[in-house]
């Protein structure tokens, strides 16, 4: 007798099933994924070392004002990410 877990996943596959990804595709990913956290680290480095000047010269109203933008700029790039990752994987 099947769980209810099993009887669901099965429902799941059939209304979308799995995609099966070439070597190809997935080499493309991983570079892809690569490049898009090397993107996400330089902002966020960037942007926190301009964080770091405005705490020090107590400019805290900047520091909330970067603090938002690296949330804006990160969610950018990853929707940037999965975009093209929907391109590649068909």
């Amino acid at each position: 007798m099947k769980s209810a877990f099993e009887l669901a996943m099965e429902r799941l596959e059939k209304e979308s099933p799995t995609q099966e990804l070439t070597d190809e595709q997935k080499v493309k990913l991983a570079e892809l994924g690569k490049v898009y956290e090397a993107k996400i680290a330089d902002r966020e480095v960037f942007i926190n070392g301009e964080i770091a000047k405005a705490e020090a010269a107590g400019e805290f109203e900047q520091v909330e004002q970067l603090n938002k933008q690296l949330a804006s700029e990160r969610k950018v790039l990853e929707e940037e990410l999965d975009q093209k990752k929907s391109k590649i994987r068909g």
